[in-house]
């Protein structure tokens, strides 16, 4: 009779936990309400007036053609789209704008990967070397393409002195893979502590004994790393592949700008560079809100499409 008591005795633990959790769980439930919304209303004005507004007048400058003053609006349709895709130059900077992303997307995380792991494994000057790593997180955009820009000046520069002295001819200025190169270690050299963070951090919260289990097994480093610190890195792992995307395609802006100004030869000239080009330099207003509103919807669909399939390889 006693043993049979205990599985009841059991259940009525279980459910006394399960009451007290739903107890714990319960949601904040405001007396009055106006209250959420008005604590809502700060953070609903700047995304309303910062996004929405701005997407809202891009949607409607897309259809028109206006003078660079904004005086004559003339009802257009889809014109300015089918301009776009049918303009060799705009073409070209989707080109570019796909392998310079892919790249400095993969080799970003890539590194910004190898770094944070030989952080986390470092037992020397461990606080020191994690501080130097985060440090290039606080440059601007505009001053890290300046900085790049002088490190590879073609008569000046000290990383194009060191290439002269391995007989290699640098000068971005008229070469344009070299350009694409450069504005490629400006981006990945700015987000690389940004990446570094998580990546640190989620390398941190892996359970040693998982580790030291697999090390009793025989594994080395390699087929660790493999199976079992990069699976439970996945999350991490996609969480900063799609910031990476949404950087590289919009924050970038400031180093083309500052590096190479789009060229030589429109070779530099990606999307939202090209959106700055044609609305402030060339005043076609109308193709440059087209090109804006086909950006947004194409960093909008590769979002969709990671969360859609890139997430369900993550192992949570």
């Amino acid at each position: 009779m006693r043993d049979a008591r205990r599985p009841a005795g059991g259940v009525a633990r279980m459910r006394a936990i399960h009451q007290s959790m739903g107890t714990m769980e319960k949601r904040v439930v405001f007396k009055s309400g106006w209250l959420p919304w008005a604590l809502l209303l700060p953070q609903l004005a700047i995304v309303g007036v910062f996004f929405y507004w701005p997407a809202v007048q891009a949607l409607f400058q897309s259809v028109f053609l206006q003078d660079a003053f904004g005086g004559n609006l003339e009802f257009v349709g889809l014109e300015n789209f089918a301009t776009l895709f049918k303009d060799p130059l705009y073409l070209n900077s989707m080109r570019v704008t796909a392998v310079f992303s892919l790249i400095a997307t993969v080799v970003g995380l890539s590194f910004s990967l190898l770094l944070a792991y030989f952080a986390d494994r470092a037992v020397r000057a461990r606080l020191l070397l994690r501080t130097l790593l985060i440090w290039p997180y606080a440059v601007a955009w505009a001053i890290a393409g300046v900085l790049w820009m002088f490190l590879f000046n073609p008569t000046l520069g000290i990383a194009t002195h060191w290439l002269r002295g391995f007989g290699i001819t640098w000068n971005h200025v008229l070469d344009g893979d070299q350009a694409m190169i450069l504005i490629i270690l400006s981006t990945v050299w700015k987000q690389v502590s940004y990446n570094f963070i998580f990546f640190l951090a989620g390398l941190q919260s892996i359970p040693k004994s998982v580790i030291e289990a697999a090390a009793i097994d025989g594994a080395g480093a390699w087929r660790t790393f493999r199976s079992i610190i990069f699976p439970l890195l996945s999350p991490t792992t996609f969480f900063l592949f799609v910031i990476n995307v949404v950087y590289v395609f919009f924050d970038t802006f400031a180093i083309v700008d500052a590096a190479t100004v789009g060229g030589p030869a429109n070779a530099t000239e990606i999307l939202v560079y090209k959106v700055y080009h044609d609305g402030f330099k060339a005043l076609d207003i109308g193709g440059s809100a087209a090109q804006s509103v086909v950006l947004m919807a194409v960093v909008i669909l590769l979002t969709f499409l990671q969360f859609r399939y890139v997430e369900k390889k993550v192992q949570y």
